[in-house]
Protein backbone atom coordinates (compact mmCIF):
# COMPACT_ATOMS: atom_id res chain seq x y z
CA UNK A 1 0.00 0.00 0.00
CA UNK A 2 1.31 3.56 -0.90
CA UNK A 3 2.28 5.95 2.15
CA UNK A 4 -1.08 7.66 1.06
CA UNK A 5 -3.80 5.06 2.50
CA UNK A 6 -5.52 6.19 5.47
CA UNK A 7 -4.26 4.38 7.88
CA UNK A 8 -8.38 3.39 9.15
CA UNK A 9 -8.01 1.34 6.06
CA UNK A 10 -4.54 -0.75 6.32
CA UNK A 11 -6.35 -3.67 7.58
CA UNK A 12 -9.78 -3.29 5.03
CA UNK A 13 -10.23 -6.57 3.62
CA UNK A 14 -11.67 -6.28 0.35
CA UNK A 15 -14.68 -7.93 -1.23
CA UNK A 16 -14.16 -10.90 -3.56
CA UNK A 17 -16.32 -10.78 -6.40
CA UNK A 18 -16.64 -14.15 -7.82
CA UNK A 19 -14.29 -15.09 -10.74
CA UNK A 20 -14.77 -13.40 -14.39
CA UNK A 21 -12.56 -15.15 -17.16
CA UNK A 22 -11.14 -13.21 -19.64
CA UNK A 23 -11.32 -15.39 -22.11
CA UNK A 24 -14.28 -17.87 -21.25
CA UNK A 25 -14.50 -20.15 -24.04
CA UNK A 26 -15.87 -23.30 -23.33
CA UNK A 27 -16.13 -22.96 -20.12
CA UNK A 28 -19.57 -23.42 -18.41
CA UNK A 29 -19.90 -20.29 -15.91
CA UNK A 30 -22.18 -21.17 -12.40
CA UNK A 31 -20.26 -19.43 -10.12
CA UNK A 32 -21.68 -15.73 -10.24
CA UNK A 33 -25.21 -16.01 -10.39
CA UNK A 34 -25.93 -14.55 -13.60
CA UNK A 35 -29.37 -15.35 -15.68
CA UNK A 36 -28.55 -18.11 -18.23
CA UNK A 37 -31.23 -16.45 -20.85
CA UNK A 38 -30.53 -12.94 -22.21
CA UNK A 39 -32.60 -9.79 -21.65
CA UNK A 40 -35.91 -9.09 -22.60
CA UNK A 41 -36.51 -8.67 -26.35
CA UNK A 42 -37.01 -4.19 -25.88
CA UNK A 43 -33.98 -4.12 -24.24
CA UNK A 44 -32.11 -4.75 -27.47
CA UNK A 45 -34.22 -3.50 -29.12
CA UNK A 46 -34.61 0.47 -27.60
CA UNK A 47 -31.05 0.77 -27.70
CA UNK A 48 -30.06 2.26 -30.95
CA UNK A 49 -28.10 4.47 -32.72
CA UNK A 50 -29.47 7.77 -32.10
CA UNK A 51 -29.59 6.36 -28.17
CA UNK A 52 -25.77 5.66 -28.53
CA UNK A 53 -25.38 9.33 -29.65
CA UNK A 54 -26.86 10.71 -26.86
CA UNK A 55 -24.46 9.40 -24.78
CA UNK A 56 -22.50 12.91 -25.14
CA UNK A 57 -25.21 14.24 -22.74
CA UNK A 58 -25.30 13.62 -19.27
CA UNK A 59 -28.10 11.12 -17.75
CA UNK A 60 -31.32 12.17 -15.44
CA UNK A 61 -29.85 12.62 -12.11
CA UNK A 62 -33.16 11.03 -10.43
CA UNK A 63 -33.91 8.43 -13.19
CA UNK A 64 -37.18 9.40 -13.24
CA UNK A 65 -38.93 7.08 -15.77
CA UNK A 66 -37.23 4.43 -14.83
CA UNK A 67 -38.62 4.67 -10.95
CA UNK A 68 -41.61 5.12 -12.08
CA UNK A 69 -41.79 1.86 -13.87
CA UNK A 70 -40.67 0.21 -11.37
CA UNK A 71 -42.97 1.75 -9.11
CA UNK A 72 -45.57 1.24 -11.20
CA UNK A 73 -44.96 -2.25 -11.33
CA UNK A 74 -44.97 -2.53 -7.20
CA UNK A 75 -47.84 -0.37 -6.79
CA UNK A 76 -46.08 2.25 -5.37
CA UNK A 77 -45.56 6.16 -5.11
CA UNK A 78 -42.30 7.33 -7.40
CA UNK A 79 -41.33 8.41 -4.29
CA UNK A 80 -41.22 5.48 -2.03
CA UNK A 81 -38.48 4.28 -5.32
CA UNK A 82 -34.72 4.87 -5.30
CA UNK A 83 -32.20 3.75 -8.44
CA UNK A 84 -28.69 3.31 -7.78
CA UNK A 85 -25.51 1.29 -9.65
CA UNK A 86 -26.70 -1.71 -8.60
CA UNK A 87 -27.95 -3.01 -5.41
CA UNK A 88 -24.09 -2.64 -4.45
CA UNK A 89 -24.64 0.91 -4.43
CA UNK A 90 -27.82 1.32 -2.45
CA UNK A 91 -26.48 -1.02 -0.16
CA UNK A 92 -23.12 1.04 0.72
CA UNK A 93 -25.71 4.31 0.99
CA UNK A 94 -27.86 2.36 3.77
CA UNK A 95 -24.77 1.45 5.53
CA UNK A 96 -23.29 4.83 5.17
CA UNK A 97 -26.41 6.53 6.37
CA UNK A 98 -28.44 4.37 8.01
CA UNK A 99 -26.84 3.05 10.62
CA UNK A 100 -29.09 4.04 13.57
CA UNK A 101 -27.96 6.11 16.96
CA UNK A 102 -26.32 2.71 18.10
CA UNK A 103 -23.95 2.58 14.60
CA UNK A 104 -24.64 -1.02 14.92
CA UNK A 105 -25.95 -3.18 11.78
CA UNK A 106 -26.84 -6.74 12.75
CA UNK A 107 -26.46 -9.59 9.72
CA UNK A 108 -26.01 -13.01 9.25
CA UNK A 109 -22.73 -14.61 10.18
CA UNK A 110 -22.95 -16.71 6.54
CA UNK A 111 -24.32 -13.84 4.37
CA UNK A 112 -23.54 -12.15 1.28
CA UNK A 113 -19.95 -10.86 2.33
CA UNK A 114 -19.95 -7.30 1.29
CA UNK A 115 -21.93 -6.84 4.44
CA UNK A 116 -18.94 -6.90 6.81
CA UNK A 117 -16.65 -4.78 4.03
CA UNK A 118 -18.90 -1.73 4.40
CA UNK A 119 -19.32 -1.91 8.29
CA UNK A 120 -15.62 -1.44 8.35
CA UNK A 121 -15.54 1.28 5.35
CA UNK A 122 -18.04 2.98 6.43
CA UNK A 123 -17.52 2.62 10.73
CA UNK A 124 -20.33 0.39 11.39
CA UNK A 125 -20.25 -1.89 14.31
CA UNK A 126 -21.20 -5.23 12.36
CA UNK A 127 -22.91 -8.06 14.43
CA UNK A 128 -22.90 -11.51 13.36
CA UNK A 129 -25.59 -13.19 14.02
CA UNK A 130 -25.18 -17.15 14.13
CA UNK A 131 -27.30 -19.16 11.82
CA UNK A 132 -29.65 -21.83 13.38
CA UNK A 133 -29.28 -25.46 11.90
CA UNK A 134 -28.61 -26.33 8.20
CA UNK A 135 -27.70 -22.58 8.09
CA UNK A 136 -31.69 -21.31 8.39
CA UNK A 137 -31.86 -17.80 9.66
CA UNK A 138 -34.01 -18.01 12.73
CA UNK A 139 -36.20 -14.88 13.13
CA UNK A 140 -36.33 -14.88 16.79
CA UNK A 141 -32.43 -14.26 16.82
CA UNK A 142 -33.44 -10.51 15.41
CA UNK A 143 -36.56 -9.87 17.74
CA UNK A 144 -35.64 -6.31 20.34
CA UNK A 145 -32.45 -5.53 18.66
CA UNK A 146 -30.33 -1.51 18.66
CA UNK A 147 -29.33 -1.37 15.88
CA UNK A 148 -30.06 -1.34 11.88
CA UNK A 149 -30.83 -5.02 10.62
CA UNK A 150 -29.77 -6.28 7.44
CA UNK A 151 -31.09 -9.54 5.91
CA UNK A 152 -30.73 -11.04 2.46
CA UNK A 153 -33.77 -13.40 1.69
CA UNK A 154 -33.28 -15.74 0.30
CA UNK A 155 -29.89 -15.87 1.87
CA UNK A 156 -27.02 -16.14 -0.33
CA UNK A 157 -24.62 -18.09 -0.14
CA UNK A 158 -27.41 -20.78 0.96
CA UNK A 159 -30.43 -19.87 -0.77
CA UNK A 160 -32.64 -20.25 2.44
CA UNK A 161 -35.24 -17.88 2.56
CA UNK A 162 -37.86 -16.69 5.37
CA UNK A 163 -41.53 -16.19 4.94
CA UNK A 164 -42.99 -13.06 5.10
CA UNK A 165 -44.98 -14.04 7.70
CA UNK A 166 -41.11 -14.19 9.52
CA UNK A 167 -39.88 -10.75 8.60
CA UNK A 168 -43.20 -9.42 9.50
CA UNK A 169 -42.24 -10.90 13.24
CA UNK A 170 -38.64 -9.68 13.08
CA UNK A 171 -40.34 -5.86 11.57
CA UNK A 172 -42.86 -5.85 14.43
CA UNK A 173 -39.78 -6.99 17.10
CA UNK A 174 -37.97 -3.61 16.12
CA UNK A 175 -40.19 -0.84 15.47
CA UNK A 176 -37.65 1.53 15.96
CA UNK A 177 -34.68 -0.01 13.90
CA UNK A 178 -34.84 -0.33 10.27
CA UNK A 179 -35.08 -3.32 8.66
CA UNK A 180 -32.93 -4.04 5.47
CA UNK A 181 -34.03 -6.69 3.41
CA UNK A 182 -32.03 -7.36 0.54
CA UNK A 183 -34.01 -9.39 -2.01
CA UNK A 184 -31.33 -9.99 -4.91
CA UNK A 185 -33.26 -13.61 -5.07
CA UNK A 186 -36.56 -13.12 -4.30
CA UNK A 187 -37.80 -13.55 -7.90
CA UNK A 188 -36.87 -17.31 -7.61
CA UNK A 189 -39.35 -18.32 -5.49
CA UNK A 190 -39.35 -16.93 -1.95
CA UNK A 191 -42.22 -14.46 -0.75
CA UNK A 192 -40.99 -10.64 -0.84
CA UNK A 193 -41.54 -8.27 1.56
CA UNK A 194 -42.68 -5.26 -0.59
CA UNK A 195 -45.92 -6.04 0.57
CA UNK A 196 -45.15 -5.05 4.00
CA UNK A 197 -43.82 -1.64 3.33
CA UNK A 198 -47.50 0.17 3.71
CA UNK A 199 -47.39 -0.74 7.27
CA UNK A 200 -44.22 -0.31 7.93
CA UNK A 201 -42.21 2.61 8.20
CA UNK A 202 -38.89 1.05 9.30
CA UNK A 203 -38.86 -1.25 6.45
CA UNK A 204 -36.69 -0.78 3.64
CA UNK A 205 -36.31 -3.59 0.56
CA UNK A 206 -33.57 -3.69 -1.68
CA UNK A 207 -33.93 -5.32 -5.10
CA UNK A 208 -31.94 -5.74 -8.70
CA UNK A 209 -32.09 -6.34 -12.09
CA UNK A 210 -28.94 -8.73 -12.21
CA UNK A 211 -30.71 -11.63 -11.90
CA UNK A 212 -33.88 -12.63 -12.61
CA UNK A 213 -33.99 -9.73 -15.36
CA UNK A 214 -30.60 -10.63 -17.17
CA UNK A 215 -29.03 -6.92 -16.47
CA UNK A 216 -25.76 -8.09 -14.25
CA UNK A 217 -23.82 -5.75 -16.45
CA UNK A 218 -26.32 -2.69 -16.92
CA UNK A 219 -26.15 -2.58 -13.17
CA UNK A 220 -29.22 -0.84 -11.83
CA UNK A 221 -30.61 -1.81 -8.10
CA UNK A 222 -33.04 -0.22 -6.23
CA UNK A 223 -34.61 0.54 -2.71
CA UNK A 224 -38.83 0.61 -1.55
CA UNK A 225 -39.68 1.67 1.66
CA UNK A 226 -41.29 4.22 3.84
CA UNK A 227 -40.91 7.89 1.58
CA UNK A 228 -38.99 9.67 4.17
CA UNK A 229 -36.21 6.98 4.49
CA UNK A 230 -36.06 6.96 0.32
CA UNK A 231 -35.47 10.45 0.83
CA UNK A 232 -32.72 10.12 3.62
CA UNK A 233 -30.77 7.88 0.84
CA UNK A 234 -31.68 10.42 -2.21
CA UNK A 235 -29.77 12.98 0.27
CA UNK A 236 -26.59 10.66 0.27
CA UNK A 237 -26.39 10.06 -3.63
CA UNK A 238 -26.86 13.40 -4.53
CA UNK A 239 -23.98 14.53 -2.43
CA UNK A 240 -21.91 11.41 -3.71
CA UNK A 241 -23.16 10.62 -7.20
CA UNK A 242 -25.89 12.40 -8.63
CA UNK A 243 -25.61 10.97 -12.26
CA UNK A 244 -25.08 7.18 -10.89
CA UNK A 245 -27.04 5.54 -13.69
CA UNK A 246 -26.54 6.13 -17.52
CA UNK A 247 -28.18 6.75 -20.07
CA UNK A 248 -28.22 3.40 -21.73
CA UNK A 249 -29.19 1.53 -18.29
CA UNK A 250 -31.71 3.13 -17.34
CA UNK A 251 -33.24 2.56 -21.03
CA UNK A 252 -32.63 -0.89 -20.39
CA UNK A 253 -34.18 -1.28 -16.85
CA UNK A 254 -37.59 0.33 -17.92
CA UNK A 255 -38.36 -2.10 -20.85
CA UNK A 256 -37.13 -4.92 -18.74
CA UNK A 257 -39.40 -3.96 -16.17
CA UNK A 258 -42.03 -3.30 -18.70
CA UNK A 259 -41.85 -7.02 -20.44
CA UNK A 260 -43.74 -9.10 -17.33
CA UNK A 261 -44.60 -11.91 -19.61
CA UNK A 262 -40.77 -12.43 -20.59
CA UNK A 263 -40.12 -12.09 -16.84
CA UNK A 264 -42.67 -14.86 -15.35
CA UNK A 265 -41.24 -17.08 -18.36
CA UNK A 266 -37.50 -16.61 -18.16
CA UNK A 267 -37.99 -17.06 -13.88
CA UNK A 268 -40.26 -20.03 -14.05
CA UNK A 269 -37.72 -21.90 -15.99
CA UNK A 270 -35.21 -21.13 -14.10
CA UNK A 271 -37.27 -22.38 -10.94
CA UNK A 272 -38.16 -25.83 -12.96
CA UNK A 273 -34.40 -26.26 -14.10
CA UNK A 274 -33.46 -25.82 -10.16
CA UNK A 275 -36.09 -28.49 -8.90
CA UNK A 276 -34.96 -30.66 -11.36
CA UNK A 277 -31.24 -30.44 -10.85
CA UNK A 278 -31.58 -30.75 -6.87
CA UNK A 279 -33.40 -33.70 -7.47
CA UNK A 280 -30.49 -35.49 -10.03
CA UNK A 281 -27.64 -33.89 -7.28
CA UNK A 282 -29.74 -35.12 -4.19
CA UNK A 283 -30.20 -38.88 -5.78
CA UNK A 284 -25.91 -38.66 -6.01
CA UNK A 285 -26.04 -38.42 -2.53
CA UNK A 286 -25.41 -34.83 -2.24
CA UNK A 287 -26.82 -32.77 0.55
CA UNK A 288 -28.61 -30.02 -1.11
CA UNK A 289 -30.25 -26.68 0.73
CA UNK A 290 -33.92 -26.35 0.06
CA UNK A 291 -33.65 -22.65 -2.37
CA UNK A 292 -35.35 -20.24 -3.27
CA UNK A 293 -32.85 -18.58 -5.73
CA UNK A 294 -31.29 -18.84 -8.67
CA UNK A 295 -28.41 -21.24 -7.16
CA UNK A 296 -28.24 -24.05 -4.77
CA UNK A 297 -25.91 -24.92 -2.11
CA UNK A 298 -24.40 -28.45 -2.05
CA UNK A 299 -21.65 -30.75 -0.23
CA UNK A 300 -21.52 -34.21 -0.40
CA UNK A 301 -19.90 -37.01 2.48
CA UNK A 302 -17.96 -38.28 -0.33
CA UNK A 303 -15.72 -34.97 -1.99
CA UNK A 304 -14.81 -31.75 0.06
CA UNK A 305 -16.45 -28.39 -1.32
CA UNK A 306 -12.38 -27.86 -2.62
CA UNK A 307 -12.05 -31.25 -3.77
CA UNK A 308 -15.49 -30.86 -6.11
CA UNK A 309 -14.69 -27.39 -6.91
CA UNK A 310 -11.17 -27.80 -8.50
CA UNK A 311 -12.99 -31.79 -10.29
CA UNK A 312 -15.40 -29.78 -12.03
CA UNK A 313 -12.48 -26.84 -13.37
CA UNK A 314 -11.01 -29.86 -15.18
CA UNK A 315 -14.19 -30.15 -17.12
CA UNK A 316 -14.37 -26.36 -17.76
CA UNK A 317 -17.21 -25.57 -15.44
CA UNK A 318 -17.16 -22.79 -12.53
CA UNK A 319 -18.50 -22.65 -9.60
CA UNK A 320 -18.30 -20.93 -6.40
CA UNK A 321 -16.17 -22.22 -3.49
CA UNK A 322 -15.22 -20.16 -0.57
CA UNK A 323 -12.95 -20.51 2.28
CA UNK A 324 -14.91 -19.67 5.67
CA UNK A 325 -14.29 -23.04 7.71
CA UNK A 326 -18.26 -23.06 8.29
CA UNK A 327 -19.17 -23.97 4.86
CA UNK A 328 -15.72 -24.90 3.32
CA UNK A 329 -17.43 -28.28 2.30
CA UNK A 330 -20.10 -26.88 0.38
CA UNK A 331 -20.21 -25.36 -3.24
CA UNK A 332 -22.68 -22.93 -4.51
CA UNK A 333 -24.01 -23.53 -7.91
CA UNK A 334 -25.99 -21.22 -10.40
CA UNK A 335 -28.78 -22.51 -12.10
CA UNK A 336 -27.82 -22.30 -15.93
CA UNK A 337 -29.88 -23.69 -18.81
CA UNK A 338 -31.03 -27.26 -18.43
CA UNK A 339 -28.23 -28.32 -20.90
CA UNK A 340 -25.57 -26.93 -18.51
CA UNK A 341 -27.25 -28.47 -15.68
CA UNK A 342 -26.95 -31.55 -17.24
CA UNK A 343 -23.04 -31.42 -18.17
CA UNK A 344 -22.00 -30.50 -14.20
CA UNK A 345 -24.15 -33.92 -13.33
CA UNK A 346 -22.37 -36.01 -16.26
CA UNK A 347 -19.17 -34.49 -14.65
CA UNK A 348 -20.05 -34.83 -11.48
CA UNK A 349 -20.76 -38.93 -11.57
CA UNK A 350 -17.13 -39.32 -13.59
CA UNK A 351 -15.37 -37.37 -10.48
CA UNK A 352 -17.65 -39.53 -8.43
CA UNK A 353 -16.53 -42.53 -9.89
CA UNK A 354 -13.27 -42.08 -11.03
CA UNK A 355 -12.10 -42.07 -7.36
CA UNK A 356 -11.18 -38.46 -7.93
CA UNK A 357 -12.83 -37.72 -4.12
CA UNK A 358 -10.85 -40.24 -2.42
CA UNK A 359 -7.80 -39.40 -4.00
CA UNK A 360 -8.38 -35.73 -2.82
CA UNK A 361 -9.50 -36.46 0.56
CA UNK A 362 -12.49 -35.12 2.74
CA UNK A 363 -10.54 -32.17 3.46
CA UNK A 364 -9.67 -31.05 0.08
Amino acid sequence: MSRFLNARYETLEPYTPGEQPKNAGKLIKLNTNENPYPPAPGVVAVIDDRKLVDLKLYSDPEAAALTEAIADFFGLRKGQVIAGNGSDEILAFIFMALQGKSGKVYYPEISYSFYPVYCDIFGAKGIKVPLGADFAVEPADYFHKDGTIVITNPNAPTGRALSRAEIESILEANRDNLVVIDEAYVDFGAESAVGLIGRYDNLLVVQTFSKSRSLAGARIGYALGNEAVIADLNRIKFSFNPYNLNRLSILAGIEAIKDRAYFEETRGRIIKTREAFTAELSALGFHVLPSKANFVFAASDRISGGAYFAALRKFNILVRHFDDEKIANYVRITIGTPKEMRSLIAATKQILESGAAASEGLNG
